[in-house]
């Protein structure tokens, strides 16, 4: 991986503030693009996303939005406090949305301020983004998950048609972008093997059993527009979130 970043490159690259990473990835994401966090359930794919997320205001003035289609708001913000994260601070602020896009799809009445009605349509989601956007100002976004709308659409055609649509969009309205997936099988970078081909890059998250213990493992998958590490490296999920290991290597996997 080259470490030699221009000047122009630096002022165009997002840096996600969560330790390891950028480093991984020539200084830290493309400015308005959209990227891939897949990995198996326990991995930390939320966690990752959302700090992410309270990096980009709490250290670098970017507003975000979140997009919860699997959780509801409250869980969000319980979970995330284990971290320090008072998420419920930022949105007072006005400097962090959470689009509720779970209790509507699930039959629970919502107490959110901002609610998605129609959670399984990605135009009313789009638009929601898109006024959610301007209200707040917002440069980061998190769409946590796409696999429940994959499994709503079904078809793997729509499924490209639709997430293609969503990526860019964000792109467009000026958002850098995160969108999770869960994934099942290890060996493959997506659940429904379209999600990383409409995404500018994967983040992968393994957490592996080897005999009796389970260990933690990243990789940057793909990378589009940028030098980044061909290497697997180690993670811990600490009490202040996501710490990677850049200058560590986990050797002989089965990836």
């Amino acid at each position: 991986m080259s470490e030699e970043i221009s000047a122009e490159d630096a002022a165009n690259r997002v840096k996600t503030g969560i330790p390891g990473f950028d480093e991984l990835c020539g200084g830290g994401l493309i400015r308005d693009r959209t990227y891939l966090v897949s990995g198996t359930s326990g991995a930390g794919k939320t966690i990752f996303s959302i700090q992410f997320i309270y990096n980009g205001i709490i250290n670098y003035g970017e507003n975000g939005i979140i997009v919860a289609t699997e959780e509801r708001p409250e869980q969000i913000r319980k979970n995330m406090l284990n971290f320090g994260w008072d998420l419920q601070a930022l949105e007072d602020k006005g400097k962090l949305a959470i689009i509720d896009a779970c209790s509507t799809k699930i039959g629970i009445p919502s107490q959110e301020k901002y609610v998605d009605v129609r959670p399984c349509d990605t135009r009313s989601l789009m638009d929601q983004i898109i006024a959610t956007q301007e209200e707040i100002d917002a440069k980061r976004a998190l769409v946590d998950s796409t696999t429940s709308i994959s499994f709503y659409l079904q078809d793997p055609a729509r499924i490209r048609i639709e997430l293609l649509r969503l990526s860019t969009t964000l792109e467009i309205i000026g958002l850098t972008s995160m969108m999770t997936c869960e994934i099942i099988d290890e060996s493959k970078p997506s659940r429904f093997g379209i999600e990383n081909f409409v995404t500018d890059g994967t983040f992968a998250l393994y957490y592996d059993r080897r005999d009796n213990i389970r260990f933690r493992s990243m990789e940057v998958y793909k990378m589009r527009g940028s030098d980044h590490s061909m290497k697997v490296h180690p993670y811990d999920i600490t009490k202040e979130g996501i710490v990677i290991h850049p200058h560590e290597e986990i050797y002989n996997t089965n990836f």
